[in-house]
């Protein structure tokens, strides 16, 4: 079986994972993945669709060719495979932003909702690069860029016996509307959501270069976060490592202050 770098090729309606990373709840599907160099995986509600193996790609699902962008999903495995893409890549290139109309408008959202809150819409990677795990042990996705710089930054601060923990890095739109759903679900206004989540397609997370950052002990997006340890240490130390906090009190864009929220501002 040929190796594989560890990246997520990314593609409008599909993402492509390296093997190794998912595990499946069928132990018929878990054979298959244990054994797979990549693993095509629905975007909208994260379906296993099929496995590469070394016998060719195994469906996971009925009526596989029928499936909405995997003609451009294999297009993409093939030309990644064989430019042979790897984790320390720096030039990635953005996915079109054409499917994220719908997304705003199931919301009744505009270009409004961009100028009143002075957010951009953010494209995502092509490309992502395996950043370790988070807090929760589900892998963690950046640019390959950002990848780096947060890996470094989290050993520069274990030297200084501070444990700096990822909550969440890279989300894709179909995930940002999602959570718009899911709270929707349970009685919330699209405005209220909007005090706390960014639109789909507004959020830093999209680019591959946010990350939510906790500590030991301490819940996961939390204002308390501001009394820890970690987040004294980044005050002083994450701007060396291109990192800065995107969200302080009385921000322009109308989010609620974040101190756990840290975007990489590199190249």
């Amino acid at each position: 079986m040929r190796s594989v770098a560890r990246v997520l090729i990314n593609t409008p309606d599909i993402e492509l994972w390296p093997g190794g990373l998912l595990r499946a709840r069928s132990n018929h599907d878990q054979r298959i993945l244990s054994r797979a160099t990549r693993v095509l995986r629905r975007k909208s509600d994260g379906r296993y669709l099929a496995a590469e193996v070394p016998e060719g790609l195994m469906p996971l699902v009925h009526a596989l060719h029928r499936e909405p962008g995997l003609d451009d999903a294999l297009d993409a495995l093939d030309t990644h495979a064989a430019s042979h893409a790897h984790p320390g890549v720096d030039r990635v290139h953005t996915l079109p932003l054409s499917r994220l109309r719908e997304h705003l408008d199931a919301l009744g959202l505009d270009d409004a909702y961009g100028e009143r809150t002075g957010l951009p819409l953010v494209a995502e990677p092509e490309l992502l690069g395996f950043a370790g795990f988070d807090r929760y042990r589900r892998p963690l996705w950046l640019l390959p860029g950002a990848a780096r710089a947060w890996q470094h930054m989290q050993a520069d601060a274990m030297r200084n016996d501070i444990v700096l923990e990822a909550i969440s890095g890279y989300r894709s739109h179909d995930y940002q509307l999602g959570i718009f759903e899911r709270k929707r679900a349970r009685g919330q206004t699209v405005d209220e959501i909007l005090t706390v989540n960014a639109a789909p397609g507004y959020s830093e997370h999209h680019g591959g270069r946010a990350l939510d950052i906790g500590t030991p002990g301490e819940p996961p997006a939390e204002e308390s976060f501001e009394t820890t340890r970690a987040f004294a240490w980044l005050q002083d130390n994450a701007g060396g490592h291109g990192f800065t906090m995107s969200y302080p009190r009385d921000n322009p864009h109308g989010i609620v202050y974040e101190p756990w929220h840290w975007c990489w501002r590199g190249a």
